[in-house]
């Protein structure tokens, strides 16, 4: 694996056609210590801190198994319409008072449309008028003139999760194809915004599958990938399913590296089952972590005590925003 990592600095990249089984057999430790190495050289020191706000919350038509907001399942999530804009920009400042490089707005349903997409708009003109913090989106299935207008408002990033592999995604979610989120990153990545789209580990799924989602993302020269680890909630299909251990987070995060050298590799959702709310995850080949409070459930750390935890491992988490003001 340090051979395969100093082949992949070197220029090379792993393709379907490649041997991917090495991936799950060969040793751990090795294997991070080679993606830590790729990263250090494509990303560097640098950790990008993104945080994020539920702007309209449950009632979603979708049957995603793992989905609190999902109008299928029977949780005890919120349920309430989007946001007042005072409420979004007053979320957006504090996050850049406490430096975190992006903040997004996360809206439950297959899509914003209408009266509250408008309101979106509205709310991210404010924000970019107000605010210098680099402002991201995950609406859904937008098409290509409500990713035009999202830009042009000031959103630089688009976040659209394709969950899975191809092959599993109908095990988890039948209201929408695999191919329908695709078309949608393609749209993203023709705006000329920076395309974010990972997924959730531990549905099932097996390594197969998560190597599969790997080299697609690849395919899509997605430049940020979020990987969740599943923590099961009542109420869903999905409640009862297994916890994954930390050397199976560890082992999927260090081969996303390997296959996706220069993508930024995001800690989310599972953090609590990573020690020290994921330190060992920035050694494999991480780069970037969701911060604050989470979408559907308690985050397990602060802004705060990420950023300190980031600083003692050597990394870098002053956002670019600020670094002319030192």
């Amino acid at each position: 694996m340090k051979a395969l990592a100093d082949e992949i600095i070197a220029g090379r990249r792993i393709s379907r056609q490649d041997n991917l089984n090495m991936f799950i057999t060969c040793g751990l430790e090795e294997l991070c210590e080679g993606a830590d190495r790729i990263r250090e050289h494509f990303i560097g020191d640098k950790v990008d801190l993104c945080s994020i706000i539920n702007g309209r919350s449950g009632r979603c038509p979708e049957d995603c198994k793992y989905c609190a907001q999902s109008a299928h399942n029977h949780t005890s999530c919120e349920i309430y319409d989007f946001l007042p804009e005072e409420k979004i920009v007053e979320a957006c400042k504090l996050n850049e008072s406490e430096g975190v490089d992006r903040f997004s707005i996360v809206t439950s349903g297959r899509s914003l449309s209408g009266e509250e997409f408008e309101k979106a708009v509205h709310a991210y003109e404010t924000m970019h008028a107000e605010c210098k913090i680099d402002l991201c989106a995950s609406m859904g299935f937008l098409n290509a003139e409500q990713l035009h207008r999202l830009h042009e408002a000031g959103v630089t990033s688009y976040h659209h999760n394709i969950e899975t592999s191809k092959r599993n995604f109908p095990n988890i979610c039948t209201t929408h194809t695999y191919e329908q989120k695709i078309e949608t990153l393609k749209l993203v990545k023709k705006e000329g915004m920076c395309a974010c789209s990972g997924g959730i580990i531990g549905m099932g799924e097996t390594w197969e599958d998560r190597l599969d989602m790997a080299v697609s993302l690849a395919e899509l020269c997605i430049d940020s990938i979020p990987i969740n680890a599943l923590m099961p909630i009542e109420g869903t299909p999905l409640e009862n399913q297994p916890r994954l251990t930390e050397d199976e987070i560890l082992r999927t995060i260090a081969f996303f590296r390997y296959i996706n050298p220069e993508a930024n590799i995001r800690l989310a959702a599972g953090r609590a089952l990573l020690t020290n709310d994921g330190e060992p995850a920035f050694q494999s080949g991480a780069s970037a972590t969701i911060t604050g409070n989470m979408l559907t459930t308690v985050a397990c750390a602060t802004i705060q005590s990420d950023k300190q935890m980031l600083k003692d491992l050597g990394r870098d988490v002053t956002p670019d925003y600020l670094k002319g003001e030192e």
